[in-house]
């Protein structure tokens, strides 16, 4: 098994704590936890690559990640997500849109609840799934960091 590896980077939107093996990013997401910023030399390559990306991202000039990524999950889940890596930089889909290209028409809260497990936040950007009525309806890291995100993809489309 591939040794885990872990990085604590300070973002726009507070600590973020990348988890990953040497192949694949498996989680990235706020944390209170500054206890990985000492020694966070010693996080291995996609670590620090995704920790350069992220910040390329908030500095408006990503749009789109390159990093492997593998997220544990049900199969309904992983079809989720990996839609939501199809919605464009600084657009928007509903979750009846999305429920609607997986094939599952009345699977809107299902979208919602596999929205709030994504452990990838950004990179699997569940932050770009709004409302019907384009509110910025539940967001598992906050709906304040959602209209931090979506503002600044538009500011920088």
């Amino acid at each position: 098994m591939s040794e885990i590896s872990k990085l604590t980077v300070t973002t726009p939107i507070g600590l973020l704590q990348i988890i990953a093996t040497d192949k694949a990013i498996v989680s990235a997401k706020p944390t209170d936890h500054e206890e990985n910023i000492v020694g966070n030399e010693a996080a291995n390559k996609l670590a620090q690559e995704c920790k350069v990306e992220l910040a390329e991202y908030f500095a408006g000039k990503r749009k789109k990640f390159d990093l492997p990524l593998k997220q544990e999950g049900t199969q309904f889940q992983k079809k989720v997500w990996q839609e939501l890596k199809q919605i464009p930089y600084g657009e928007t889909k509903t979750y009846g849109e999305i429920s609607k290209l997986i094939d599952k028409p009345k699977a809107s809260r299902a979208i919602g609840m596999a929205n709030h497990n994504n452990s990838i936040m950004i990179l699997v950007p569940c932050h770009r799934v709004v409302g019907a009525d384009g509110s910025l309806t539940g967001y598992a890291y906050g709906v304040k960091i959602k209209k931090f995100l979506l503002e600044l993809e538009r500011k920088n489309k």
